[in-house]
């Protein structure tokens, strides 16, 4: 039976910190004892969103920071505010993991402004134009080295496939909720599919390269809506080992936000 949901909340400690278990769900491409960096960025954003939350704010920005691999372990989040203010505030999660040893590690560390929000409905300008609309692309599962573990917990629906010429397009939409028992944010939604963005943008085959990213960067502009994520995006590999993607997220309206990735790239021995 497939997971419903990538974590299960499991309580809290005695310092007030959140403790989840890993679901098969998480699982990564590059090996089966790790998480996908999607799950564990949701995972902080909803930590950060949830710290201290006031009305009349929202993330803008959030950038994740991954430490080191992800294990399929029990997980406890940590969050605190680094820098308070009314107008904007700056926000740290952190999300560590449990060694066989019993002891624990950082394993990812995300930062978010939080900043109060105001009605510029009346100079709205939007940059990037929206993303072709999802009835017009193929559905499906990827296939191949593709379609394990968290790939295989999408919905799909593509509208320029993987290695293609040009920039990378696809939508999608997670069939797990992030926490057992809760509904999604529309921030959880969004980071449950952006860390997919070196995938959709790849032109190298995962069968002899790999290209994991030490990161992701998002500002987020406008809330995104429903629960299909929009992905254009295009990677870049410099001679040296090291590569970038960069994209653009939508919702069905239009483009909500952008996002950059860090690159290691390296061949399969």
């Amino acid at each position: 039976m497939a997971d419903t949901s990538y974590y299960q909340f499991l309580g809290t400690t005695a310092e007030g910190h959140e403790r989840f278990a890993t679901t098969q769900a998480t699982v990564s491409i590059w090996g089966p004892t790790l998480q996908h960096g999607a799950p564990p960025s949701a995972l902080l954003v909803r930590a950060l969103e949830r710290c201290g939350a006031r009305e009349g704010t929202r993330l803008t920005r959030v950038v994740v920071e991954i430490l080191g691999p992800i294990p399929i372990a029990d997980i406890e989040v940590r969050s605190w505010i680094e820098r308070p203010g009314r107008r904007i505030e700056l926000i740290v999660a952190e999300l560590w993991a449990t060694a066989p040893d019993g002891s624990s590690r950082g394993v990812a560390r995300g930062t978010a402004w939080r900043m109060e929000t105001a009605d510029t409905t009346d100079v709205l300008h939007v940059v990037d134009p929206p993303l072709e609309p999802r009835e017009t692309g193929t559905p499906g599962v990827l296939g191949g080295m593709w379609n394990i573990g968290y790939l295989e917990t999408l919905d799909w629906s593509w509208i320029a496939e993987i290695g293609c010429e040009g920039t990378g397009k696809v939508w999608a939409r997670p069939k797990p909720v992030l926490v057992e028992g809760e509904e999604m944010t529309a921030l959880e939604r969004l980071f449950a599919i952006a860390d997919i963005s070196n995938g959709v943008g790849a032109k190298l085959d995962p069968a002899h390269w790999t290209f994991l990213n030490t990161d992701l960067t998002v500002h987020i502009f406008r809330v995104p809506e429903g629960e299909w994520v929009g992905v254009s995006a295009e990677t870049t590999t410099g001679p040296d080992g090291v590569g970038m993607c960069a994209g653009v997220l939508y919702d069905e309206q239009g483009a909500v936000g952008r996002i950059a990735q860090t690159l290691q790239i390296r061949a399969r021995s």
